[in-house]
């Protein structure tokens, strides 16, 4: 068990050479803007000078050989169907947030959750391995710009993440995960509720193990809403940053489609990263200012099924000339439009436990032997270059078939979501009354940065799904340590039997 208490500062420096109607940063050449490196520890001025100096010297270098390659490209291509400018005119921002943070997380209180924690699942021998890790941070972040913005912002978080794994006598490999994130610890959940939810996993797997492999299938749905939460994300809110309107790579999916509908009439579509909580639990995606020193904006990016915006940084595009907050990077990587707290709302709900009867009546209606429940949703990821199809593959870990003639619900496994955008979403019949959220890190060209996802629970007239591929490798011959005794005990008994 490893406990790396570290304090860094870095600096990105920023350079942009030509006009904002061109710049260094056209098309590809985006990343020549950025140099990166590492600041002193301690408050000595004219040792943090000397890094800034120095970055800013080597970044203008690269921007300016940049920029006189991006000037002969322009010159030799035809012209883009997107002239917008590189960069957008923006009002300086001023503000200086020096608040105290919540204290520190006590070191030794972590340790001691997390040997817990990791020692809960030594009574489960089906579980091969695990991983808990707690990561807690306070960060303070200067933006300096030379057109006259300074903005200093403060942050805080602890992220709890959880995994365990086992395999299938098919050699398939499974894995549970929860995260648990929150401003700081006292915003987590109680232990007793972890460990529940960690029991839980042990039992997920377990029943996992011994489910038949799915078939690909091709109908009704019913989507939890933790997992519809992710489905949007994945499938809708990447469409919807703006820096994948413009580019002769990209494949435009939304970009002209403003003020046309793009989803069922009942449902809208915001992203606030100005929200701090929902139901109760801490948004990850919360923030006050981006990346760019723009101000958090509410955006409504579908409203009753219309598209209306997109999730803009300074990069214009087409009718949308201004950022509206939400250029994010992690440190050392270029800003791009990226997802904060994405929201969806309905107007077309049903009591959530009216659900199940829902799907029962449309795979009835359908004649179709069975329908699905996807109750967990791990992940995904989704194709927006036009080089590719523009399709997406969502990863369910829970997925139980249902019938309509009343027979138990049946687990299954190995089953990923696939599919294209723009018929998926508008195969959503109606939706629950609850919202629930997700907390994750989100990875694009921008890095990995916190975001959340909130969402009912979704009835879809239809879903495909595809078998996922796995691996041929038995599981171990032998029982883990700790287990033999255990194991020889059962085999004595059986054969007593015999």
């Amino acid at each position: 068990m490893n406990f790396i208490p570290a304090h860094r500062r870095s600096a990105d420096v920023i350079v942009r050479v030509g006009a904002p109607a061109l710049d260094n940063t056209h098309q590809e050449n985006r990343s020549s803007a950025l140099s990166s490196g590492s600041l002193p520890l301690n408050d000595d001025a004219d040792a943090i000078a000397h890094v800034l100096w120095r970055l800013t010297y080597q970044e203008y270098r690269k921007a300016s050989q940049a920029y006189l390659n991006v000037k002969t490209t322009t010159q030799v291509h035809a012209q883009e169907e997107d002239t917008s400018p590189d960069f957008s005119h923006e009002t300086p921002r001023s503000h200086a947030d020096y608040k105290d943070l919540s204290p520190a997380p006590d070191d030794k209180i972590l340790q001691d959750l997390a040997r817990r924690y990791s020692a809960y699942f030594r009574k489960y021998p089906y579980i091969y391995s695990s991983n808990v890790v707690f990561t807690a941070q306070r960060t303070q972040v200067h933006f300096v710009s030379s057109e006259g913005s300074h903005v200093v912002t403060t942050s805080a978080m602890v992220r709890l993440a959880i995994d365990a794994e086992t395999r299938a006598d098919d050699g398939m490999d499974l894995m549970r995960a929860e995260t648990f994130q929150a401003e700081n610890p006292s915003h987590l959940p109680t232990e007793a509720e972890i460990t529940a939810r960690m029991d839980k996993m042990a039992s997920d797997l377990k029943a996992l193990r011994a489910a038949p492999v799915a078939e690909p299938f091709d109908g009704p749905a019913l989507v939890s809403g933790r997992a519809a939460a992710v489905f949007f994300h994945e499938v809708l809110g990447h469409r919807l940053e703006g820096h994948r309107q413009r580019g002769e790579q990209e494949g435009q999916t939304f970009t002209k489609k403003i003020n046309q509908q793009v989803l069922p009439e009942f449902l809208s579509v915001t992203d606030d990263p100005t929200q701090r909580t929902l139901n109760g639990m801490d948004l990850g995606g919360w923030y006050e200012y981006d990346e760019e020193g723009m101000p958090a904006t509410r955006v409504e990016v579908i409203k009753d099924g219309i598209l209306k915006s997109f999730l803009m940084s300074r990069m214009p595009i087409r009718n949308f000339d201004a950022s509206n907050g939400h250029g994010r990077a992690q440190p050392g990587l270029m800003v791009t439009g990226r997802q904060g707290n994405l929201i969806v709302t309905s107007s077309n709900t049903t009591k959530d436990s009216e659900l199940r009867q829902k799907l029962i009546d449309e795979i009835k209606k359908q004649g179709k032997p069975y329908g699905l429940y996807f109750e967990d949703i791990q992940g995904g990821f989704t194709l927006t270059q036009r080089a590719m199809p523009q399709s997406f593959q969502v990863l369910p870990v829970l997925v139980w078939r249902v019938y309509p003639d009343g027979r138990p619900d049946e687990l299954v496994r190995g089953v990923d979501i696939v599919g294209t955008p723009l018929s998926a979403m508008n195969r959503i019949l109606l939706t629950g009354e609850k919202t629930e959220v997700f907390n994750g890190m989100c990875g694009a060209e921008s890095g990995s940065v916190p975001v959340s996802a909130a969402a009912p629970a979704m009835l879809f007239s239809e879903i495909e799904v595809q078998k996922r591929a796995h691996s041929l490798n038995r599981p171990p011959i032998l029982p883990p340590p700790g287990f033999e005794l255990a194991n020889a005990t059962q085999s004595t008994k059986s054969g007593g039997r015999q």
